[in-house]
């Protein structure tokens, strides 16, 4: 028991070495910095019955291809991990006729890029049949792969080393299993040093447009109408994410608001708003600003139930303008709120009531409360 046990801790220490760097090959876009090499050496602490804690040593060595922008890929190659397996384990699995051994192993990384949750990684891996020398230390390697992952988000990112748990089993010359059977091991990271493999700053964006869409839903208040319409529609963006700036459609479907004019008047109205000219704005942390300037027209407006315009050209003589801001909390990956104040200007081609409708219509301080679904 004494000497399986070593044996079964170094195996699981060069296992999760392997995994954290297999975390790495992540898939993306292009844009690729000048190869970046790393020699990482950590030591690991790992439980053996009957002779308790024990530290290991394990190296670790690759290539890392590091994207300059958002979309590229991290990729690794020329990948070594190195584990030293000393002389006592060696001596006391031949004590058992072991001459090989080998596994599997269930590791752990965690990828962090930008403002995103942190994705947390559980990688199935092989540890490679190694032959034991009757004396002298010997050196077990394991590999495997990892889902495919894309840098979406500017923003620091790093890979930082997890847990992990090895099944290893030693075998006779012969193929046949030893006394010891297949056994568990777990390990953990030393304190006090550092378990980032790779970190850097992911910054602005490949060349091109990122696209973003959502769909919304909420409501304005019409102030001097006193009453609400409810809001629907999408909006659409192409945002340059080294500037930090964007262009936008915004498509509102047409709505309906009933109100009492003078407080007890029944009245109603259809309305309908159309984008004036190209939207834009600005990126801000993890939301946006966006100036929009629109104009909103009145197809059909009822007094008591009947008509008393119903011209589709009936609609505000200025453009309004609002800047609609995203809330704490708000996600570009996902949506949020957004809000905004605007008025309302005198409104044209309403029939002979025009001047009457024009009056009651014309406001500000007008609020606007939408909520944005990612699409």
């Amino acid at each position: 028991m004494n000497l399986r046990t070593p044996v079964r801790a170094v195996l699981a220490a060069g296992t999760v070495g392997l995994v954290v760097v297999a975390g790495l090959l992540l898939s993306g876009g292009q844009s690729l910095a000048a190869p970046t090499p790393i020699d990482k050496h950590l030591t690991f602490t790992c439980p053996f019955p009957l002779i308790g804690l024990q530290k290991l040593d394990v190296g670790i060595k690759a290539n890392f291809d590091v994207p300059t922008a958002v979309g590229g890929s991290l990729k690794t190659s020329d990948l070594t991990v190195l584990v030293t397996v000393p002389d006592k384990p060696a001596r006391g699995l031949n004590l058992v006729q072991a001459a090989t051994i080998e596994g599997t192993a269930s590791a752990g990384a965690t990828i962090t890029n930008g403002p995103a949750k942190p994705l947390a990684l559980k990688i199935p891996m092989n540890v490679a049949k190694t032959d034991i020398p009757t004396t002298g230390t010997f050196a077990p390697v394991a590999t495997g792969s990892v889902p495919t992952a894309v840098l979406k988000n500017p923003g620091k990112t790093s890979v930082v080393i997890g847990d992990f748990s090895t099944r290893l089993t030693p075998k006779k010359a012969d193929g046949s299993p030893t006394g010891l059977g297949s056994f568990t091991s777990d390990c953990v990271l030393d304190p006090g040093q550092d378990p980032t493999l790779i970190a850097f700053d992911l910054a602005g964006a490949p060349p091109g447009d990122t696209a973003f869409a959502y769909g919304f839903k909420g409501s304005t208040a019409l102030k001097s109408l006193g009453s609400t319409a409810p809001i629907t529609g999408a909006f659409a963006a192409k945002v340059d994410l080294a500037t930090k700036t964007f262009t936008g459609d915004l498509k509102v479907d047409p709505t309906h608001t009933d109100f009492k004019l003078f407080g007890f008047l029944p009245g109603s109205a259809d309305i309908t708003v159309v984008q004036n000219g190209v939207q834009a704005g600005q990126l801000t942390g993890t939301g946006f600003v966006s100036h929009t300037r629109f104009d909103v027209f009145l197809p059909l407006v009822s007094l008591f139930g009947l008509p008393i315009s119903s011209d589709p050209k009936c609609g505000t003589v200025t453009p309004s303008s609002v800047d609609l801001v995203t809330a704490a909390g708000f996600d570009l990956l996902k949506g949020g709120k957004l809000t905004g104040t605007y008025s309302l200007s005198a409104f044209a081609n309403c029939g002979a009531l025009n001047d009457y409708i024009s009056a009651f219509a014309k406001s500000e301080g007008n609020t606007l409360e939408l909520d944005l679904l990612k699409q």
